[in-house]
């Protein structure tokens, strides 16, 4: 079976692709993943073989590297998909003036450099399966134009699933009357390629999800696929201090690589955090930015800071973990059983924080409210109450009883035979 894995160019979307692809190949499937140029060394790094396609030079990525833009992006979901936390604005106006904006300066702008390339390629290699990221839309016009099947992986909650959901919802209330901004983009597409527009255009003729039930948010009238998250986050070793075990309770702090690779540093004030967990009888080991750590004052006697350390490696020694609630961090964090507090503040965090707390794995505060002090009771609740332990380890037994992707594979190619057709 061939399969091609289809990415905009974004380093973190990619990496939560690589361990269903691996699991493809070791299967003996041969698979391609299609980006731009600029993905090529993260994708070849992976050991996967690329694709390059387009001029490399995406004028979306382009736009949202302005500050205001990005602290837009930063501050929450973005219109329209937020009614997927927000489902009372979910009214016919605000809806399509959403989805206006979005097909017109998002989607657009982010698949135009890689449609005709992709098809181009799709059409003369013949994948059998086509996997793409929700926002790659440009993954499933090729498989309409070649025939394949095709499918979405999710990296977090199915927010572009449910703000469909609620679109369509609408656009049954008037039937004839109302325009599908999303179809009527897509469908252009498909008629250019000799097909017509159709609802798994939108969201996958099934959907590979990496979270747990207990975690995600799913939409009505998607096809669910569930499957183990395995950490992947580029190249790594393991430090020699991490060999011993830690003569204190070991508490792990990560604020994300987000924060600071894209955005313009955290959303939490790390000196005040640290200050405070430095009043505990623990060690601290807190992965910072160089040039987050630069900006500190001073650094208390039982923190340990460092640039980067792979988390599966270092949350086996923890007793507790403080991070954003990225959907990657959490997840790798939930493998293991160990408590949750999570500092959230963007995108679907508010989310999974909220569903990690209703689970009983953990605590949450906005990074608006999390003081040091906040951080700092919560973390002593984490290490005294046997409670959250008890739920950490339900979870972690939750995400070990889904399918691993080497597992998932027989599944794919069940489903891809399903639904692969003639062009």
């Amino acid at each position: 079976m061939r399969v091609l894995v289809v990415t905009n160019p974004e380093k973190t979307i990619f990496q939560y692709l690589v361990p269903v692809a691996w699991a493809l190949r070791t299967a003996g499937h041969e698979v391609r993943v299609a980006s731009q140029p600029s993905l090529v060394d993260t994708i070849t790094t992976a050991g996967l073989t690329a694709v390059p396609l387009g001029r490399g030079r995406d004028q979306f990525r382009l736009a949202r590297m302005a500050p205001d833009a990005l602290e837009r992006e930063r501050e929450g979901i973005p219109v329209p998909y937020d009614v997927a936390e927000q489902p009372a604005r979910a009214t016919w106006e605000y809806l399509d003036a959403g989805f206006e904006q979005a097909v017109r300066h998002w989607h657009k702008m982010e698949n135009f450099p890689l449609v005709a390339d992709l098809v181009a390629f799709a059409r003369a290699w013949r994948p059998d399966l086509i996997i793409w990221e929700p926002t790659a839309f440009a993954g499933a016009v090729a498989a309409k134009a070649c025939g394949a099947a095709h499918a979405r992986l999710l990296y977090g909650v199915d927010v572009y699933g449910l703000g469909r959901a609620h679109y369509l919802l609408r656009l049954r209330e008037r039937p004839g009357e109302r325009v599908d901004r999303l179809a009527e983009w897509l469908g252009a597409y498909a008629e250019r390629f000799g097909g017509r527009f159709t609802e798994d255009m939108a969201t996958g003729q099934f959907t590979i999800d990496q979270l747990p039930a207990s975690l995600q948010t799913e939409a009505p009238g998607v096809r669910y696929v569930r499957t183990r998250y395995v950490p992947y986050g580029g190249p790594a070793t393991v430090p020699a201090w991490l060999w011993e075990a830690p003569q204190r309770p070991r508490v792990a702090l990560t604020m994300g690589l987000s924060a600071t690779e894209v955005y313009g540093g955290y959303t939490v004030s790390l000196q005040d955090v640290l200050d405070r967990l430095g009043e505990l009888d623990i060690e601290v080991v807190a992965t910072v930015a160089e040039r987050e750590q630069a900006r500190l004052r001073r650094v208390p006697g039982n923190a340990r800071l460092v640039p980067y350390v792979p988390l599966h490696a270092l949350l086996p020694t923890c007793a507790a973990v403080v991070h954003h609630a990225g959907a990657a961090t959490l997840a790798t964090a939930a493998l293991h059983p160990v408590p949750h507090l999570a500092l959230y503040y963007h995108f679907d965090q508010p989310m999974l924080a909220r569903a990690l707390v209703a689970q009983g794995s953990g605590l949450a505060a906005h990074t608006g409210r999390a003081t040091g002090e906040v951080v700092r009771d919560a973390v002593a609740r984490l290490l005294a109450e046997p409670y959250f332990r008890r739920n950490a380890a339900r979870l972690r037994d939750e995400i070990l009883g889904s399918p691993s992707p080497n597992a998932l594979v027989p599944e794919l190619e069940a489903l891809t035979r399903k639904f692969q057709s003639s062009p």
